[in-house]
């Protein structure tokens, strides 16, 4: 999948978050920069579709056809510490449902994915009782395991051990080969050194 921009800019009230973003992403990792508070999160909901732009178009491909954005939450996965999940679910719950409306990764099985997780302890438990840590890499395996053209992850290793980042790692690398990701971080850690970076206080 190709995603395209052309003049994208997003503004609240009176003020540029960014503007005049232009960029065609293809596959590969995209690490999306910056200091607290530059924007990095708002420019990755206006990619997923989540708001809206301020000025400016995205485009989506995917071989000839483009695709329309109200249908493109069908071709992507988000994993956010300010996303929110159903926390009146299990484990075993969730990951049903979320694998309801998403294919899960080639190979993979929906039985073996609470000890991918490391969460087979937890396969009973409500995910209101988990910790954030716990939270934090359900959201990053919901991700990881789906069957989808494009991943963006926002602050990836937040509430994240040091075991947790190395889990992280583990099952970070087969995306690299062929799906089209972006990573918002202002820390290297969190993206492979090779990624494109994308400062964006260079679109203010």
């Amino acid at each position: 999948m190709t995603l395209s921009t052309e003049n994208l800019g997003k503004r609240f009230n009176h003020e540029w978050i960014f503007r005049n973003f232009n960029y065609t992403f293809k596959q590969g990792v995209y690490a999306i920069t910056g200091p607290n508070g530059s924007g990095k999160s708002t420019l990755l909901q206006v990619l997923w579709g989540q708001l809206p732009a301020t000025a400016g178009t995205i485009t989506y491909r995917f071989g000839e056809k483009n695709i329309p954005i109200e249908e493109i939450y069908n071709d992507l996965v988000i994993a956010a510490p300010y996303m929110e999940l159903i926390e009146e679910f299990t484990l075993e719950e969730i990951l049903k449902f979320h694998f309801s409306f998403k294919k899960i990764r080639e190979g993979k099985s929906l039985e073996e994915l609470p000890e991918l997780l490391e969460l087979s302890h937890a396969r009973h438990k409500r995910i209101t009782h988990f910790s954030s840590g716990m939270k934090q890499r359900l959201k990053l395996g919901l991700a990881f395991f789906s069957e989808v053209k494009a991943v963006f992850l926002d602050e990836p290793t937040t509430n994240l051990d040091k075991k947790s980042v190395d889990w992280y790692w583990k099952h970070f690398a087969p995306l690299m080969g062929d799906s089209l990701v972006f990573i918002g971080s202002n820390l290297e850690n969190e993206y492979p050194p090779n990624s494109t970076k994308i400062n964006l206080l260079e679109y203010k």
